[in-house]
This record gives structure tokens, C-alpha cells and sequence, in this order.
């Protein structure tokens, strides 16, 4: 049976973070990266995740269950919207890094990255800091169908100083780009390759 993606739970606090034990991957990326419209792409559905014209949005820990199964995708807080203010920016940080120090069951970090832009301090410091609890990191370029080859290949060829070009997956939430390969991606570091993706099968070979 295929997977779904279901909201199970929403968390703005340290207490309120739930399912430390189970199997699971964190998007983290700047706000207005399209982390909200990535796990609409995955479900196949066009609201499940709320999508804002207005970056920083995004103030909470949002469960998605894949079911039929324990795992879920886990969608953490924007960060580096400059507009909100120091304190907010700061209860942000400390809950994403209590989020990624205390998970135990979480598997992998998919650290999206706007393909419009060159490397950002702040993605630069969140890849570091992953670095640093040895949590593997998924490196997803997206927004790729608002850009032309050459600056693809720039932008990809900008970010080979910080992670690595061959495990960087590209896509575009509008076109569909590269969504089923992060659908099998996702399946097989949480063990669950036996499932195809929501909308079709994938061969991991």
C-alpha cells in the first residue's frame, strides 16, 4: 500500500514536541524556501500544508504521518526572516536545535535551498551545525523551474562547497520536479522502501 502524508500534530514549544523515538525526516530551510508547498507536492494534495505569500508563517513543528505506517516528515520553523523580531528569531532557533539535539528517531535533515539564490549564512551555519551531531543531510534545491539551466548549474556548482553535489536532489513543487526521487529517497533511509510513493512506483536501483 502506498503512503499518505496526514497532519498529526503541531508543536510551538520544547514540551509540546512528540514522537521523539520514531522513525522520521525534518525539512528545515529559510522561510519562503517552499518547505509548505514540497510537502503538498509529496501528498499529492493542494492545501494539506498551508502556503502563505508572506515568509515566516511557519512558527511550529508540524507532524506528518505517513501512513500506513509510524514514520513522518517532519516540517521545523522558517528561519532568517529578517521582519520578525530578535526574540521571536531566537525562540525559533532554540526550538529547531532542541528539536534536532533530542530526536532520537530522526533519520536524516532535508535542508531546502532556494535555486535563485547564492549560499546564505544562514543555511551555511544550519549545514554546519548538522555537520557537527553527525546528522545526514538530504540537500534539496528547489523553486528550479523559476530559473534557466545555466543558473541551475551555477547555483548547484555554489553549493558543492557546502554539501555534496551528488546526493543534492532538484526540484520544483510546481512542475513536479525531481518529487518522486525525494519520495525514494525518503523511503529508503527510513527503511520502508518496500513502498512505492503516493502517486507512483519507484525504482531505487
Amino acid at each position: 500500500m502506498s503512503p499518505t502524508l496526514q497532519l498529526e500534530a503541531t508543536a510551538f514549544t520544547q514540551a509540546q514536541l512528540i514522537h521523539a523515538d520514531a522513525p522520521q525526516i525534518a525539512l528545515a530551510g529559510r522561510s519562503n524556501v517552499g518547505k509548505s508547498s514540497l510537502v503538498n507536492a509529496l501528498a499529492g494534495r493542494k492545501k494539506l500544508a498551508k502556503v502563505s505569500a508572506t515568509p515566516g508563517k511557519t512558527r511550529s513543528v508540524n507532524y506528518y504521518r505517513l501512513e500506513p505506517s509510524n514514520a513522518y516528515i517532519v516540517d521545523l520553523p522558517g528561519y532568517g526572516y529578517a521582519k520578525c523580531s530578535q526574540k521571536e528569531r531566537l525562540i525559533w532557533a532554540a526550538l529547531l536545535e532542541y528539536y534536532l539535539r533530542e530526536t532520537r528517531g530522526l533519520r536524516a535533515l532535508a535542508v531546502l535551498l532556494d535555486a535563485r539564490l547564492p549560499p546564505q549564512k544562514s543555511d551555511q551555519e544550519l549545514i554546519h551545525f548538522a555537520s557537527t551531531i553527525r546528522m545526514p543531510i538530504i540537500p534539496v534545491l528547489t523553486k528550479t523551474d523559476k530559473c534557466s539551466k545555466r543558473e541551475l548549474d551555477t547555483c548547484k556548482q555554489a553549493w558543492s562547497a557546502f554539501v555534496d553535489p551528488a546526493l543534492t536532489i532538484i526540484t520544483s513543487s510546481e512542475k513536479r520536479i525531481g518529487i518522486e526521487e525525494l519520495w525514494g529517497k525518503f523511503l529508503q533511509i527510513l527503511d520502508m522502501s518496500e513502498m512505492s510513493s503516493p502517486h507512483q512506483s519507484i525504482d531505487l536501483e
